[in-house]
């Protein structure tokens, strides 16, 4: 099993079961201890800011503040640098303890031993 868990998410309320399965797999993986990297991308950028997550709805599910506040908790979060720009996002505006890095540092990750890459 992968020591290490790096989940791309790059939909939000467009695409709100996909966006919803990143974050919930996320959250479990913190919860089982497996380390973990959520790389916020598209339109899941928004959610780096605060109260963006409380805005977000899908029946069934758990709510996403809860499982943003669970891998803020025990695992790290990552606004794309690009996605931030494009939004007008700044280290300034996210949530405390998520940082905003580039590709080449999500490379750097997914391509390190012992480590699952996934894209929602």
């Amino acid at each position: 099993m992968a020591k290490k868990l790096v989940i791309k998410v790059t939909a939000g309320a467009d695409a709100p079961e996909r966006c919803s399965q990143a974050f919930t797999v996320a959250a479990v993986a913190v919860a089982s201890g497996v380390e973990v990297s959520l790389w916020l991308t598209g339109e899941s950028s928004w959610f780096a800011l605060p109260g963006r997550a409380a805005e977000f709805e899908l029946p069934h599910a758990a709510p996403l503040p809860d499982l943003l506040d669970s891998v803020l908790a025990g695992g790290r979060i990552t606004l794309c640098t690009q996605c931030a720009a494009r939004r007008e996002i700044t280290e300034k505006d996210v949530l405390e303890g998520v940082r905003i890095a580039g590709a080449q540092v999500f490379v750097s990750e997914a391509v390190q031993d012992d480590v699952q890459a996934l894209v929602y």
